[in-house]
Order: C-alpha cells, then structure tokens, then sequence
C-alpha cells in the first residue's frame, strides 16, 4: 500500500443471496419425517451397548407424543431444564419441546449442585429432565439435594423408562400449538470464565439457519451420516451436528460420550461421512488410530473449533483421515457459528484463519477505545450483526445492552484481524489484552512464541496490576518431565523473537490450571493466585 493509499475498513457486509431456513424446530422434523419416513434419523452408540435406532418415522412419532405428555404438565413458554449426557432421550426432549412450544434449557451434566441450582433457579425452570448417573456421578442424589431450594421446578422427569412413558399413553388427538420460527428455542448458558454463566435466548430460526450455513460451507450434502461425540447441551451438539443433520435428512450417529475407540468404530461401522471434534479430542482420535487403525475411507470432512487449532493439527487430520478440513469460530450468543473455512481453502488459510463470515451476517473489527471500525489488517474486537445474534441473556438487561449495542452489533470479546479477502484470524480476547504503558499486549501472540520451547508444557499469559506500568506481563506454565530450565532462559528465549514490552516480568510454575465446568481456562481465578502468593514462582539461576 502507498502513502496515498487507504486502508480498507474491516466491514464484511452480508452475503444476502442465502434464504433463511424461516421455520421451526418441531415443523422441520414433521416436513423432513414426510419426506423421507423410513430413513434412518438417529443411532444411539455407547461402551458395551447395543446401538438403538429411529427412523425418521419413529423420532417424529416419539416426539410428538412427547410434545402431548410434556403439555399435560407444562405451558408453551415454560422453560424446561435437561441434565444429561447425550442419551438419545435428550434429542426426543429436545423435539418434543420444540413442538410444545418449550424452551429447553441445557445444563452440562458435569455441573454440581451449587451450579445446577443456580441454572435453575436463573433460567426459571419449571420442570427438569435428568439422567440417573453420569461418569459415576449420582445424578439422581444430586437432584434430591437441589430441589429443595428451588420451589418453582414442580416437575422432575427421569429419562431412565421415559420413552415407555410415553408410548403407553393414547395416540393424542388434539392440536399442537403453531411456534414461531422467532420464538425461543433453547436458552443455552455460556461458559462463564469470568464470573456466573449467563443464559443466551436462541430462536428456531437462528439455530436451524446456522446449522444449515454451516454444512454448506463444509460442502455436506443430503442424506448425511454425522458421527458426533460433541455435548448435546452445548450448541455444536444438538446445533450444529443435531439439527444440521435433520436440515440434510441425514442420520445422526450419537455417541453417548467421548470415546476415540468408539467414535473410530462408528465412522467405520456406520459409513461416517463427517465428524466434528475440540482440537483435544482431535489428537486423541489421531493417536488411537495410529494404534489401531480404523478404515475412515468414508470420511470425508472433520470440523473443529471452539479452541485454537494449531496447523500441525489440521495437516495431520486431512493427511492421515483423508477427508477436509473446516475449521468453525462463533459463540453460544450467535447460534453459535460467525465464520468458517471451506475444505477446499488453501492449507495456509485453513491453518492460520477461521475463513470468511457465513452468508447472512455482517462482521466487523472494531476498535476496543472507541468502537470504530479498524483498518484490514488491524487487530481489534470481531463483532456480528444478523438474524443470528442471540434474542437476549435471560433475566440479564444490562449485560444485554453492553454485549450488543443499539445498532445491532454483538461484541463477541475476542480479538482479531480482518484481510484484504474478509477472512478472520482469532488474536485473542479483549479481556486478556494487556495494557503495559498504553501499549496493546496480545497474550496468544506470547504464548505462541512460549510454546514452541521444548521444556514449556502449557503456558498461559495474562497481565497482573502494576503501579508504574499499569499492567505487566507474567506467564504461568508447566514444565515437560525432568526439566531445569530457568526464568532467565525463558526470557532470552522470547526476547529473541518479540520486542521487550512483551516480554514477561514474572514467570510462575503450576501443575493444574483452573477451568470451569466445560474444561475452559478461567484466567481471572490465576490473578486471584498470584495476587495470594498462591504460585510457586519460576527459580532463576541464582536460586
């Protein structure tokens, strides 16, 4: 660019020649349950069990005599909490909701009791569906123990023998009411990193529409088997991998949890044409299948996302999977997927982007001073505006209006850059920015440099409060076996590839990282520890 030249501005307007899928839930699983009836809709896989299946005949009659018994107890509007693994009761719930009208508020079944009874009690849940045990968890004695304090849930739903339940009753005579392709569907609680959980309102329309994005651009076609382990209460379960599969008619092969064995064997058993998987998940597929390979000749797309996916990664999954790879970013707020690369994207961007925005949404980078829109190719806050932007956090106004503001735009907290194409490339998030001296710190642009040092196991950058500088850069991390190295080596070592500013100050060691329910680093529970004198700090040569 020359000097005369101007920058782009970092606008991605919204490709408008997509439709919407302008429908709900339940009336998409009658449509799809007439087209093709006999067509396998869901398989139910786990350790040591025999699979169970449903036509698309089936799920819909099931649902529907859910819907009726769910009406017997409860009004269109009610909300109603699910606490379970991914049971193929889950996804009959989640339709019979959908087709009564309800909205169905989804809890991690690794919550514990002061966690559950705060979801309950701010989702103003009425009634909760729940599994007997999960992981050697008594998910029944924790329920006894929470629902004394929480009054306004007047009904408690065991999905153990809950299908018998409602197949013995009558075949329902009256109406079910019509749901809005608007209405709420799902109120889905974010992870909550810093601080409680919030509740995101997500509508039928956005939920379908998304999901239905999101295999077009990983170029899935109709009648798709999805092999999926990712949690059904988290909206790449029962989103992206759950209502993507019945807006393509295809079948859904559950798995009951994350099993690199079982997830292996399913793709080849059942034909899997596309799984999806946290990077984690990832490497652990790879190294069982080193082990004892499987034949994945099916295969022909592996999604990720939800974390960084580190180049290597994404090569070693399409060299030794021989499928595509996509790589997802979005949030729980906008249904949850804003961009993505497409398979046929060159490696360099499927490695080092998240690809261009999905059709019917603008995206913008915005300056985290004054909320303008940054020039291609600066770093600032990625924000999103389009049908599926979240209806609101339940019961939380204020946090509302600061999270998507009177024009529309969600500010989605993390930071990234813009190119000259309207790909994205995720820097961080706004939170984690350290401010040293007026200067903008990147803490993934550190940890990045940190972790390729061979002694360095895991790192995580963030900035502690400073009186001279306002803020300064420590690294907490954890040492690969049998390692001596010092803080003055670690310095030198990202002092040669970064300038002194970032270069960090304090160097803490650590076993454990602190994580919320769903594995994700909480970083503000690491400043509660440093500013305790909590962690043993790095030794230095002189030590």
């Amino acid at each position: 660019m020359t000097g005369d030249e101007v920058a782009l501005p970092s606008l991605y307007p919204a490709d408008r020649t997509a439709s919407y899928l302008d429908t709900s839930v339940g009336e998409l699983l009658r449509t799809v349950a007439t087209e093709v009836p006999d067509r396998v809709a869901l398989i139910s896989v786990g350790p040591g069990e025999e699979p169970r299946s449903w036509t698309y005949s089936e799920l819909f009659d099931d649902a529907r005599r859910a819907a009726h018994w769910l009406l017997d107890r409860f009004e269109p509007g009610d909300h109603l909490t699910v606490w379970a693994p991914n049971l193929p009761e889950w996804i009959i719930l989640q339709h019979g909701a959908a087709l009564a009208g309800l909205v169905l508020v989804t809890a991690n079944p690794a919550l514990r009791g002061a966690e559950l009874e705060y979801l309950l009690k701010q989702s103003d849940s009425v009634g909760v569906a729940y599994a007997e045990q999960f992981r050697g968890t008594d998910m029944a004695a924790l329920i006894a123990e929470v629902l004394p304090h929480v009054p306004a849930v007047r009904e408690h739903i065991r999905l153990q023998g809950w299908l018998d339940e409602i197949r013995r009753r009558p075949a329902p005579e009256r109406a079910l009411p019509e749901v809005s392709a608007e209405a709420p569907a799902q109120l889905q609680y974010t992870s909550g990193t810093t601080g409680f959980p919030k509740g995101a309102l997500l509508s039928h329309r956005a939920m379908l529409t998304n999901a239905d994005y999101v295999l077009t651009r990983g170029h899935v076609e109709a009648g798709v088997t999805w092999v999926s382990s990712m949690p059904l209460f988290h909206t790449a379960g029962c989103g992206t991998a759950g209502l993507g599969t019945l807006s393509r008619r295809g079948t859904l092969v559950l798995c009951v949890l994350f099993d690199p064995d079982l997830m292996l064997a399913s793709v080849e058993r059942y034909a899997g044409d596309v799984f999806g998987a946290v990077p984690a998940m990832l490497r652990a597929l790879l190294a069982r299948q080193d082990t004892q390979p499987r034949d994945l000749s099916s295969l022909k797309l592996v999604m990720s996302g939800g974390d960084t996916v580190p180049p290597e990664l994404v090569v070693a999954c399409e060299e030794r999977m021989g499928a595509g790879f996509s790589t997802v970013y979005g949030q729980t707020e906008l249904s949850p997927i804003v961009a993505q690369t497409n398979p046929d994207d060159t490696v360099e961007d499927k490695c080092h982007t998240v690809g261009r925005p999905l059709p019917n949404v603008d995206v913008s980078v915005r300056s985290p001073q004054d909320g303008s829109v940054v020039g291609r190719g600066e770093i600032g806050e990625i924000c999103a505006r389009g049908y599926q932007v979240m209806l609101g956090y339940h019961r939380m106004p204020d946090e509302t209006r600061s999270t998507v503001d009177k024009d529309g735009w969600l500010h989605t907290g993390d930071l990234g850059v813009m190119d000259e194409r309207g790909y994205l490339r995720v820097t961080g998030r706004l939170k984690d920015m350290i401010i040293r001296g007026g200067e903008n710190i990147y803490p993934r642009e550190i940890e990045a440099v940190l972790g390729r040092h061979p002694a360095v196991a895991s790192i995580v950058v963030l900035g502690i409060p400073d009186e001279q500088w306002g803020e300064t850069v420590a690294a907490v991390l954890s040492l690969e076996p049998g390692s001596d190295v010092t803080a003055e080596e670690l310095h030198d070592f990202v002092r040669g590839q970064l300038a002194p500013h970032k270069t960090p100050k304090d160097w803490y060691l650590t076993d454990t990282l602190p994580t919320n329910a769903m594995g994700k680093l909480q970083k503000f529970r690491l400043r509660e520890l440093i500013e305790a004198s909590a962690l043993t700090r790095l030794p230095s040569r002189e030590q």
